[in-house]
């Protein structure tokens, strides 16, 4: 079966007509250095001068007072102005003709200074092939010494979408047939349940959106302020959050910034008075029906978030829920839409209420627009591992010769200043299970090679238990968003699998932080081995994703062996295990003595 992810991982007919369009125009995509500068660092500049423009001169105007710098020709008429030069001149074939390196810098700046940025060629200015809707887009970036925060790093997250979860205790779901109606799932359900997630060994939450809406999944607001009715009161969110902290529990909000109902009250207002002051939150075409909408659907209209009272507002939402109800972090809903500035600026409204907020794109993107969150924001959902570890486990498009190749140039890709989550599904593509055939041996292997990378897993509702899906998810998402099985139907075997993965990733600092080292990985067998290492802690990971039983001699030193997963004890005693290994299996092996 054809996978399917919501956005676009490949490289489709419309990705390289919009390469095409970098590649003849200003093109700046954010390539600075370094991605997040630090008190006193120069950051260096990058554009690209494509083939239909000519550059005499290349300037960038830069303020650090948070204005937005203005300037043409070389003269700013807000802010300062640098100069860039040319470095190189190279073909193109995607265009069929020369396209230009351009380089500038931008002098050191005291921490906590925000500098803003534009760049200009002839007039014409540079683009980030996102976000801003301006005719001049705006860069930013901050000079602090922010690093992700601690806790994230070791993060195992639960991902609920509410509505389908728990409607609480005494309650059942709503029955009904339509997959877009709500079913009742709330929040002092979730609370309900946190025993079940923390005895599992889950300790951090995301929660699907909170927020009033017209819809059961509520990415399309009508109150950020207002919790939806059917799933409690702000009180409720508040008591949730209580208590998860007093489990040693983190809870992240879902956080749409992107856009909102067209029943909200500003848009409302936005479209009956062009003379509203809510005209400019929105990006009208041609008013009052044709507007900037949410991959097209008119029914979510997006925020001109470089608009400054709406980027105010949006910024004073996320400070509101952290400062008031004590969340932890956001998950970051359609983080290409908004522009880098915004985040930017994002971030530091996150910082200002609590040091060590997380937050994390959802950013269906190629790696290197991935890269240019970092600085940014925390993280980066991993859509590029997730595709990789389906094609891998789940419908056998790549062997395991392919997928440890893919494996050591993604880590080594991405700095240490940037965590990129993983995850095997999520309530927008096809559960895994439905892509495995309904093979939980798969599910099992992949899980065991997600939870031994030192990227915080996120485990989507009921992947634990068996939940899967009756029907492809597309064209209609709900498929993949079945209520949570509470009954007998529970895969118990699978349940333990992953209170197991979760505890020995908790219990060995080298399976949630280590250097992983490649040991043997073969594309005709398909058995992956490696081995995860961090200070004197060490786990050597067996992987193996084929049929048939394989015989496989692992190269350990002479010792006792125990594996985490099948509580089995081996002996080595020549420095090398000679193991049977059953079709579709994992095991996490530690030295006992």
């Amino acid at each position: 079966m054809e996978d399917f992810i919501f956005g676009t991982t490949s490289l489709t007919d419309q990705v390289v007509k919009e390469h095409q369009e970098t590649l003849r125009g200003l093109w700046h995509g954010h390539r600075i250095e370094p991605l997040d500068p630090l008190p006193g660092q120069p950051v260096r500049l990058h554009l690209r001068v494509g083939s239909q423009i000519t550059a005499q001169g290349v300037w960038c105007y830069y303020t650090v007072d948070g204005r937005e710098p203005k300037g043409r020709d070389g003269i700013a008429t807000v802010g300062m102005a640098v100069p860039l030069r040319r470095v190189s001149i190279h073909w193109e074939d995607l265009v069929w003709n020369y396209v230009e390196e351009w380089e500038g810098e931008i002098p050191g700046q005291p921490e906590g200074t925000l500098v803003r940025y534009i760049l200009e060629a002839g007039g014409q200015y540079a683009s980030g092939g996102e976000g801003s809707t301006t005719d001049t887009p705006f860069f930013a970036y901050s000079v602090d010494r922010w690093t992700v925060p601690d806790w994230a790093r070791d993060a195992v997250i639960y991902h609920i979408l509410l509505d389908r979860f728990y409607p609480g205790d005494g309650h059942e779901f709503i029955p009904t047939d339509d997959l877009e109606e709500i079913m009742g799932g709330t929040l002092a359900g979730v609370r309900q349940k946190l025993p079940y997630l923390r005895e599992l060994g889950f300790n951090c939450i995301w929660l699907s959106p909170i927020s009033a809406s017209p819809s059961y999944h509520r990415y399309d607001a009508t109150d950020y302020y207002r919790v939806a009715e059917a799933l409690g009161t702000n009180e409720d969110l508040h008591e949730l959050v209580t208590q998860a902290h007093n489990y040693g529990m983190r809870i992240i909000l879902d956080f749409v910034a992107n856009h909102a109902s067209h029943q909200h009250p500003f848009f409302r207002a936005a479209q009956a008075d062009r003379q509203s002051p809510y005209y400019s939150w929105y990006t009208f075409e041609r008013w009052p029906d044709e507007y900037k909408a949410f991959f097209g659907v008119k029914e979510v209209p997006q925020f001109n978030l470089e608009h400054p009272p709406a980027r105010q507002y949006m910024l004073e939402v996320a400070r509101y829920w952290m400062r008031e109800h004590g969340v932890d972090g956001y998950r970051l809903d359609y983080a290409l839409g908004p522009s880098r500035n915004f985040w930017t600026d994002f971030r530091r409204a996150v910082r200002s209420v609590r040091s060590d907020g997380f937050t994390f794109a959802e950013a269906v993107a190629p790696p290197a627009m991935l890269r240019t969150f970092e600085g940014r924001l925390d993280g980066c959902l991993d859509f590029i591992w997730c595709e990789t570890a389906r094609q891998a486990f789940a419908t056998g498009q790549q062997t395991m010769a392919d997928f440890e190749r893919f494996l050591q140039r993604h880590e080594s890709y991405f700095g240490h200043g940037l965590i990129l989550l993983t995850f095997l599904d999520n309530h927008d593509m096809n559960r895994f299970l439905w892509m495995a055939g309904g093979d939980k041996r798969r599910l099992r292997v992949a899980a065991a090679c997600q939870f031994t990378l030192s990227q915080p897993p996120i485990v989507y509702y009921g992947t634990e238990v068996g939940l899967s899906q009756s029907a492809d998810c597309r064209p209609y998402l709900h498929h993949a968003r079945l209520p949570m099985i509470w009954d007998e139907r529970q895969d118990r075997e699978l349940l333990v699998w992953y209170r197991r993965l979760c505890a020995a990733r908790h219990r060995h600092p080298a399976l949630r932080r280590g250097d992983r080292v490649p040991i043997i990985s073969d594309g005709q067998s398909g058995l992956l081995v490696y081995r995860k290492v961090k200070d004197d802690d060490s786990c050597l990971v067996i992987l193996h994703a084929a049929e048939g039983k394989l015989q496989a001699d692992l190269p350990l030193t002479s010792g006792a062996y125990y594996d985490l997963l099948s509580d089995r004890e081996y002996k080595v005693n020549r420095n090398s295990l000679r193991l049977t290994l059953e079709p579709w299996t994992a095991a996490i092996l530690v030295q006992t003595h």
